[in-house]
């Protein structure tokens, strides 16, 4: 024992990682599709009368009809959608024998919200989504072709969702030519897939959060605790006045594009410490799914900005950061 040890912190200190040991660990998926990810090769997911179809290639994943490469965070939340549905274990399985066929549209089935169709080489599986549970901890969800459903943890369908809702968005907007972002959506995601927004502006922070039936609420001194439990109801004045201010992002446009983000020249655009922070989480997510920081005013109407860290430099319309700034104020946050 000793002796291997030793190896191992010799094998650590020779190359600054562990040794690969993933040829001595058995690994068994326990997900509802048994299709690793690595062997996908194409994926159509539909929603809501709008479908799409991404393609894995040598050099990514792509959209069908679509030139270029997906966004990094495209590609990363579908790696992580398929992921999910082939290691989540299945929360409950309900059988055909308890199953009508009223149940179908009970649990979202009939139609689907999401349906999402994995081809791998030889073989396929197609996976339907259906609504919340009533504890709204899990998504019913059915395999075509197997006569049952199963219950699986929210966290599973809402990656789907996010996925579909960037590719949407990122389709839409690309026209001809993917590699050419023109007038580009400031946020990759719309609102309705983000549950939690949070706002760093003259040295405070401020997070507002969606309640079980997704209205907004700032997460301290505005909410109050439904029959003394931990569950999150927002006030309704103000459940309005921040879905005005956040849903207007949805079609937050660039107003010109500078070029990429060259850690030297951030202090130009006031990007080394920006003026205001946004952050945006999805449901059950403790990984932004978009970081937009505002820099210094490029005129008296316009306004420096970028996706944290990756994203070029831009300029955005000043009323962009103003929006943000008079929410704050509207609901007591501001300075």
């Amino acid at each position: 024992m000793a002796a291997l040890l030793l190896a191992l912190l010799a094998a650590l200190v020779i190359s600054g990682q562990w040794p690969e040991l993933r040829s001595k660990v058995a690994f068994a998926p326990k997900g509802l599709v048994a299709i690793a990810p690595a062997d996908v090769r194409r994926v159509a997911i539909r929603s809501g009368g709008n479908s799409i179809v991404l393609v894995h290639g040598a050099s990514g994943w792509s959209i069908e009809a679509v030139d270029g490469a997906v966004p990094p965070e495209l590609g990363k939340h579908l790696d992580t959608a398929l992921r999910l549905i082939n290691v989540s274990d299945v929360v409950r399985e309900i059988p055909a024998s308890e199953l009508t066929v009223a149940s179908f549209a009970e649990f979202g089935l009939d139609p689907p919200v999401i349906v999402a169709a994995i081809e791998a080489n030889g073989t396929a599986a197609t996976i339907n989504f259906g609504v919340l549970n009533p504890a709204s901890t899990s998504h019913y969800v059915r395999l075509a072709g197997r006569p049952a459903v199963a219950l699986m943890p929210r966290h599973v369908a809402e990656e789907w969702r996010v996925a579909f809702d960037i590719a949407r968005r990122f389709r839409d907007q690309a026209g001809a030519s993917a590699s050419r972002r023109g007038k580009d959506l400031l946020l990759p995601v719309s609102m309705a897939q983000v549950w939690a927004i949070e706002i760093v502006f003259a040295g405070k922070l401020t997070r507002f959060e969606r309640d079980m039936d997704g209205k907004w609420f700032r997460h301290k001194g505005q909410h109050s605790h439904a029959g003394g439990d931990i569950t999150h109801v927002a006030d309704p004045e103000q459940a309005g006045i921040i879905d005005t201010a956040l849903r207007a992002f949805d079609a937050s446009a660039v107003e010109t594009r500078i070029g990429p983000a060259d850690p030297s020249q951030l202090a130009r655009y006031g990007l080394n410490l920006p003026h205001l922070i946004l952050l945006a989480f999805a449901r059950d997510s403790s990984a932004p799914l978009a970081r937009l920081e505002f820099g210094a005013p490029a005129d008296p109407l316009d306004r420096y900005a970028r996706l944290a860290p990756d994203g070029a430099v831009v300029t955005v319309a000043e009323f962009e950061m103003r929006r943000l700034t008079e929410l704050l104020r509207a609901i007591g946050a501001g300075s």
